[in-house]
């Protein structure tokens, strides 16, 4: 019974206290942007904890040709993956608004699962990331700092137009998988959702859609990344 008493004054003594918000410093944000992009182009990226679409998939056999091209397809998407991880590291960077720097991290996060995804999916075909992941980083966030910085409405739309240029891509990408190679089917169908979900959340939150010319633009780049990251 004592001991009763004395947990239940102990209980009655606790006082809650909300939760202190840090406030970080220029050099703390430094060291995260820079931990992010080691992360992922050479290290293990945070992810959300949710199962690899291919697990209980069984591998069928492909022929050395198919084999090789499936590779180079999804050595294509780490790429593409690698990419939007920056793309969307400089537009949190430059981003004016909460919400929308919240929504921004939200979708990095799925993003990283695609990328270690695409990562394991290589390394079941004995195959490579692209060596010019660093490049392709270096550039997209520079373009997504800038995208940032002429206003949220922009940087929404910005990444909504990336968005849905993805899904078209990983509809052709698709289309081009042996039909017997489910496990890579498997791993591009859930991709695609995320990446249809990552636009529609833009719009809704105020995205503005893209002048014409700058899709073109857009479309123009992502075809220069993926024809080098096929074979490199």
């Amino acid at each position: 019974m004592g001991i009763v008493c004395v947990i239940t004054a102990r209980q009655n003594d606790f006082k809650y206290s909300e939760p202190v918000m840090r406030h970080y410093s220029p050099i703390d944000h430094f060291l995260i942007h820079a931990d992010t992009a080691l992360r992922t182009v050479i290290g293990k990226p945070l992810m959300t904890h949710r199962p690899y679409p291919a697990e209980d998939i069984e591998e069928c056999p492909m022929d050395a040709a198919e084999s090789r091209h499936v590779a180079g397809l999804m050595r294509v998407n780490h790429s593409g993956e690698v990419s939007a991880q920056a793309l969307y590291q400089g537009q949190s960077i430059t981003a004016r608004n909460n919400e929308v720097r919240e929504k921004l991290e939200q979708a990095a996060l799925e993003e990283n699962d695609h990328l270690v995804w695409t990562e394991n999916r290589l390394k079941e075909l004995g195959e490579s990331t692209s060596l010019l992941n660093p490049l392709w980083y270096a550039g997209s966030f520079a373009i997504g700092a800038f995208a940032g910085a002429l206003g949220d409405k922009w940087n929404l739309g910005f990444l909504a137009e990336t968005e849905h240029q993805v899904v078209e891509h990983l509809d052709e990408h698709l289309g081009k998988i042996p039909e017997t190679d489910k496990r890579s089917r498997a791993i591009l169908e859930q991709m695609k959702i995320d990446e249809a979900g990552h636009a529609t959340t833009a719009l809704d939150h105020g995205g503005e859609t893209l002048p014409e010319p700058v899709k073109k633009l857009m479309q123009a780049m992502s075809k220069v990344m993926t024809r080098s990251a096929y074979r490199i």
